[in-house]
C-alpha cells in the first residue's frame, strides 16, 4: 500500500485555475486566476510549493498574492488517499476560533478543491471553490451539479483514515441519490457493515437546499459538478460531519466525509470512489 508521501506526490505538476469565493447564499463574492506549482526537489523527500494569485488582468499580470513553502513531511492535519485526493482541516472545534476544512479531489489532469470556512461562533461563513487544470494536460471542466446529474445508484470503495492511525481501512460502499417532486432529494449511504445513513430535504433555489433533521444542514450544488453538505453551525458539544463531492465524469463520483465527535475533535476522513450503476 502506497505511503502518505507517495499519495501526496500524485499532486505534482503545475496547476492553472481559479479561486472563487461563494458567500452563505451561494453567490459569487470574488474570483481570481491562479497558478499553483508542486515540484519535486533534489532531495528524496522534498517538494517545492508555490502559489500565485492574480487580479483582473489574469496570469499575464503581476501576482496580487504569492506564497512558497518546502515540504519534507506532512502534518497530522492532512491525509492523502491512493489517487492523490486529500483532506485537511481544523483538528478541534474551539470556542472563539475560526474553523475550516479543505476537500481536494484529484482525477488525472484535474483537481477540484473546496475550502469550507466557519466563523469564530461556529456559524457557516463561506466556501472557496478552486478549479484547477494540469498545464498541458487534457482535463475539462464539468457542467454545474444538479439533482438530476447526481441522481442514481452508485457503488464503489470507501477508504477511511482515522486521526490516530494513518493506514486506511477499506470497505465496500453503496449509495443512492434520488430527485423527488417539488425539488426534493434523498441520499441513502451504506459503508461496509455500518448502519445505513439517510437524509432528505429540498432545494430552496437553483443551488441551495435544506436538509431535514434536528440539526440545521445545508446542501449546496456547485459549478464543475461538485456539491457541499454541511451543518449550518459547528460545535464542540455535538458530533457532526462535513462533506464534499465531485463528479469528474458523468458516471463517476468521489466523496470526502470529515467526521468530528461530540467534543469537537476530528475523528476520521472517508474517501468514497464510486461508479453509477449502468453508467
Amino acid at each position: 500500500m502506497a505511503s502518505q508521501w507517495d499519495n501526496f506526490l500524485r499532486n505534482l505538476g503545475e496547476w492553472r485555475g481559479t479561486f472563487c469565493g461563494l458567500d452563505a447564499d451561494g453567490l459569487v463574492a470574488d474570483t481570481s486566476p491562479s497558478i499553483l506549482t508542486l515540484q519535486a526537489g533534489d532531495e528524496e523527500r522534498l517538494v517545492h510549493f508555490r502559489l500565485r494569485r492574480f487580479g483582473p488582468e489574469g496570469v499575464d499580470g503581476e501576482p496580487i498574492h504569492e506564497m512558497a513553502q518546502d515540504y519534507r513531511t506532512l502534518g497530522k492535519q492532512v491525509v492523502f488517499f491512493a489517487n492523490g485526493t486529500f483532506s485537511k482541516g481544523s483538528m478541534q472545534v474551539s470556542p472563539c476560533a475560526e474553523f475550516g476544512g479543505e476537500f481536494g479531489f484529484v482525477d488525472q489532469d484535474r483537481r477540484h478543491r473546496l475550502v469550507q470556512l466557519h466563523a469564530a461562533d461556529g456559524t457557516f461563513r463561506k466556501l472557496v471553490l478552486i478549479r484547477e487544470f494540469r498545464t498541458d494536460g487534457s482535463g475539462q471542466e464539468q457542467p454545474p451539479a444538479s439533482l438530476e446529474s447526481l441522481a442514481g445508484d452508485w457503488s464503489g470503495q470507501a477508504s477511511t483514515i482515522c486521526a490516530d492511525w494513518p493506514e486506511p481501512s477499506l470497505e465496500q460502499a453503496a449509495f443512492t441519490i434520488t430527485a423527488t417532486a417539488n425539488h426534493g432529494f434523498s441520499m441513502r449511504t451504506r459503508i461496509g457493515q455500518q448502519p445505513q445513513q439517510e437524509l432528505s430535504g429540498a432545494l430552496l433555489s437553483n443551488c441551495m437546499g435544506r436538509v431535514d433533521g434536528p440539526q440545521e444542514h445545508q446542501l449546496q450544488l456547485l459549478p464543475d459538478a461538485g456539491f457541499n453538505l454541511r451543518p449550518a453551525q459547528v460545535s464542540h458539544r455535538e458530533a457532526f460531519q462535513l462533506e464534499a463531492g465531485w463528479m469528474p465524469t458523468p458516471s463517476t463520483m468521489q466523496r470526502l466525509i470529515r467526521c468530528y465527535d461530540d467534543s469537537g475533535a476530528w475523528v476520521s476522513v472517508t474517501h468514497i470512489v464510486a461508479s453509477r450503476s449502468g453508467g
